[in-house]
């Protein structure tokens, strides 16, 4: 029974759930059906819309062209705008208003630009040729306006204006001298270091002007013509404010055929012109150069480079003219001038000549120096050589310093004053030794050299005695010269040691030769009494009186010869013609008022004994300091 009402109740639910389901099935069919319509009637919708649309769509494109056509309108009207100021201001000319002609310039770059990227445009071609024609027009004007503002203000310099930008120490004298001069550059010793003010080449208002014109003749592609423009002006300039300052093109055959007062005269004038040339002109001239090419780095190099070259040119091929001329050891001071004023500017030379196309004005520099340095250092070994061999007959009939002694001796005092460019010279161009140790072997080799020739010229002399005073003079000339100058601290005190002991043999050799005779006939020795005998100690009772006579007699005659002689030969040392004159008198006087003691008076009773006796002791020391005073041989007696 319970079962049996389970079943009934599971079948009334079943049934309950198929009438929902039927239910909810008609609904769906329902919704569906509507929303079958909904869609047919929008399809309809749509259908009768899409003419609207395809209407309103076209009208809103039709705007934007319409837009667009007006917005491209006014550009080419702006053009046209551009183009037509742009004309007016390029027909004006650039003269009065360079800066508003650039910016025309510049609009009509502009327009070429926007007509050339936009050529279907109608009739661009003809606005093309036309701005093109109008463009190459305006760069025309700026290249005349380029080359006449060049010129305008482009004029040599005076040398006036050139020395004023010197030092004080290196601007001519009231004389017109320079301080610079030949044998004047090594004294200058702060020259590298002392301001130098540049000469004003073109005012400094222009050069903005310049800088801008040469920028657009760059940008026109007309390089070259902006090259010649300035190399033809700027060239003639320089080379004209050299000539006003007095330099002069020499080749070597016009150097050769200088008489050399003339040539050392030009020397001192060229190393001066070198310092002003490098230190003023051409570092103005670099300095011009590069503000007008300011941003163009290389063609600022090649213009500075094809402008000065022959400048240049004229000045180093009167060194190199100088360098290559027949050797001579005067030169050899002007040539050291020469190397040092290379050497003081090669710094300069170095940054102003700067880059690629100043290269070979650069090796041209240099290749002097090393010319100037090597000529040198043949003339200092030819010197060398030549006092060695100097055969020149000057005779020297009084003995005193031989004109070649002083010339040497001058020469080697010479040398000191250089004496750093010489250590400079050695150690750059020399055998790798100290330059120091080279200098000083020089020098003794060159002393060495003259002593060598002195001896040979000492041989002229028939007088022995006077062959030796000669050595004594000249090497004492040597000896002294040394001690007083800067020679001494590189010869050493050994060099003038030995040399003063030579000095000091030759004067007693001298007094050996020259008096050793006439003592003998003052010696007590040889004199024989009326036996035969020989006079012995203090005893003259013995003495042949006409022996003693001929003994006086002989004496006055060789004293008056020796007297005579000498008194014309000169010792020009007043220190040592002194001391030799103490010498004789040490010798002689003691001897001959030791005879004149013991015979004197032997032959005083005699008659006519003042033919004998001629001098006392004093005469003879009075006139044995007449001696070595070079007096002529007409000269009386004091």
């Amino acid at each position: 029974m319970a079962i049996d009402n389970g079943m009934d109740l599971l079948s009334q639910r079943a049934l309950s759930m198929r009438e929902s389901l039927q239910k909810s099935q008609t609904i769906t069919d329902n919704v569906v059906s509507i929303l079958g319509s909904f869609d047919s009637r929008l399809s309809a919708l749509e259908s009768a819309m899409r003419p609207t649309q395809i209407r309103t769509h076209a009208i809103r494109k039709a705007h934007e062209n319409i837009d667009k056509t007006l917005k491209s309108a006014e550009l080419i009207i702006a053009q046209f705008d551009l183009l037509r100021q742009a004309e007016t201001k390029v027909l004006k000319g650039p003269h009065e208003d360079l800066e508003s002609y650039l910016e025309a310039i510049a609009q009509l770059r502009k327009v070429i630009r926007y007509f050339s990227s936009n050529k279907s445009f109608k009739n661009s071609d003809g606005v093309l040729n036309h701005a093109n024609s109008l463009l190459g027009k305006a760069q025309s004007k700026l290249e005349d306006e380029f080359k006449q503002l060049l010129v305008s203000y482009s004029k040599a310099v005076e040398p006036d204006r050139l020395f004023d930008g010197l030092p004080n120490s290196l601007r001519p004298s009231a004389d017109g001298e320079g301080n610079g001069k030949s044998h004047g550059g090594h004294h200058n010793d702060d020259s590298e270091t002392a301001a130098y003010t540049l000469p004003i080449l073109i005012p400094s208002r222009v050069l903005p002007l310049l800088h801008d014109l040469a920028q657009q003749m760059v940008q026109a592609g007309h390089q070259q013509l902006l090259l010649q423009i300035y190399r033809e002006t700027r060239t003639f300039v320089l080379e004209e404010s050299l000539r006003k300052l007095g330099v002069e093109k020499l080749s070597k055959e016009d150097v050769q055929r200088m008489q050399w007062e003339v040539l050392e005269a030009k020397i001192g004038n060229w190393i001066h012109f070198m310092r002003i040339a490098v230190k003023l002109l051409f570092a103005g001239e670099r300095q011009v150069c590069d503000q007008i090419f300011r941003g163009f780095d290389s063609l600022s190099d090649q213009c500075f480079a094809e402008v000065t070259v022959s400048s240049v040119s004229m000045l180093l091929s009167f060194g190199d003219a100088i360098a290559r001329s027949k050797r001579s050891p005067e030169k050899l001071f002007v040539l050291l001038d020469m190397y040092e004023i290379m050497r003081e500017l090669h710094t300069e030379i170095e940054t102003i000549f700067k880059g690629k196309a100043c290269l070979e004005i650069r090796n041209s520099a240099t290749g002097l120096t090393k010319r100037l340095a090597q000529t040198a250092q043949e003339t200092f070994g030819d010197f060398e050589e030549a006092v060695e061999k100097d055969a020149t007959k000057t005779a020297v009939l009084d003995g005193t310093v031989h004109p070649l002694t002083s010339y040497v001796i001058n020469y080697v005092k010479f040398l000191f004053d250089y004496q750093a460019t010489l250590k400079q010279l050695f150690s750059e161009f020399g055998n790798g030794d100290d330059s120091n140790s080279q200098l000083a072997s020089v020098t003794m080799r060159i002393m060495q050299a003259l002593q060598n020739n002195l001896e040979g010229k000492s041989k002229q002399y028939k007088d022995p005695a006077l062959t030796h005073l000669f050595l004594m003079n000249n090497i004492h000339y040597m000896v002294r010269s040394v001690r007083r100058s800067e020679a001494k601290d590189l010869l050493g005190d050994d060099w003038v040691q030995r040399h003063r002991r030579i000095v000091q043999q030759h004067a007693n050799l001298y007094k050996r030769t020259a008096w050793t005779k006439i003592l003998q006939t003052s010696s007590a020795q040889g004199l024989t009494s009326s036996g035969g005998g020989s006079v012995e100690g203090g005893n003259s009772s013995g003495v042949s009186r006409g022996l003693l006579k001929e003994r006086f007699k002989m004496f006055n005659m060789q004293f008056d010869e020796l007297h005579q002689r000498q008194s014309q030969w000169t010792v020009p040392d007043t220190e040592l013609r002194e001391s030799l004159r103490l010498a004789v008198a040490e010798v002689l006087l003691p001897a001959y008022r030791s005879f004149l003691k013991r015979f004197g008076p032997l032959v005083e009773s005699g008659k006519n004994s003042q033919r004998y006796i001629k001098y006392t002791a004093e005469d003879l020391e009075r006139l044995l300091g007449e001696l070595f005073e070079g007096k002529s041989m007409n000269e009386p007696r004091r």
